[in-house]
């Protein structure tokens, strides 16, 4: 069986982002960049499960610029067996990213793709159902839980009111959610390995796909800055600052 798992290059988690002068969007010059978090969850599902014997081969994949093969490398680092990067300079949408992962399974002919529910960048939180509705798979979103037995996956999904198994056959979409694993550290000697790994370069026209983004960004602002709280003498006080203030009654 053969997973292909989706991994995207972020600002690092760590790092607190600063929005240009101009608000055309958000600065990232100098700035740390490292694997979105969700996806480095997804890349360890899928090597905890070839380890578990049910799985043959992972493929990582990056959508971006020339940079993202960093990515690729600490995926295939982790365990990934090889990796394929869709280089472009173009801003990529999540239905661009979702039909470039369309053609890449088309392509490969993976029976399984796990990748995290949502990017820390831009928390669309679309790319992974964006693309089962294209490939036409059934999809489980906000695993906390994978297995995987004749044929099927078996996903326990994180919804409102608690957990929600569901079985789908494969082939299928698996979008990851926090505690699904927690990811290995990453050693010396993998790293190492992982630069004589493949890593195939294709260009989105390659693969027959139009990544012209079709939304415009208008303007990126900080959040406001919080007011400090005030005291009130009794309930219809409060009441009436909901309702006439903050206007949330």
């Amino acid at each position: 069986m053969k997973v292909l798992v989706p991994v995207k290059r972020v600002v690092d988690y760590n790092v607190k982002v600063r929005v240009k002068s101009d608000g055309s969007g958000v600065d990232i010059a100098n700035v740390k960049m490292s694997m979105n978090p969700f996806d480095e969850i997804a890349v360890e599902e899928a090597m905890r499960l070839k380890e578990a014997g049910k799985v043959t081969e992972v493929v990582a994949v990056s959508c971006g610029v020339t940079q993202c093969q960093e990515t690729l490398r600490t995926a295939m680092a982790i365990g990934a067996d090889r990796g394929i990067l869709v280089e472009t300079a173009e801003e990529l949408q999540p239905l661009a990213v979702a039909k470039l992962l369309k053609a890449l399974a088309d392509k490969e002919q993976p029976q399984l793709i796990i990748l995290g529910k949502q990017a820390i960048d831009d928390d669309s939180n679309q790319t992974g159902q964006m693309l089962a509705a294209l490939l036409g798979w059934g999809q489980a979103t906000f695993a906390s839980k994978v297995v995987l037995e004749d044929g099927k996956a078996t996903v326990t999904r994180e919804v409102d009111g608690g957990l929600e198994t569901v079985a789908l056959p494969l082939p299928a979409v698996v979008t990851t959610d926090l505690r699904l694993n927690e990811p290995r550290y990453v050693t010396l000697p993998n790293i190492m390995k992982a630069k004589k790994k493949p890593l195939e370069n294709v260009k989105p026209a390659d693969l027959g796909v139009d990544v012209t983004p079709r939304l415009k960004t208008l303007k990126v602002s900080e959040p406001p800055k919080r007011s400090a709280g005030i005291m009130v003498p009794d309930i219809p006080t409060l009441v009436a600052k909901l309702r006439n203030e903050a206007k949330v009654i």
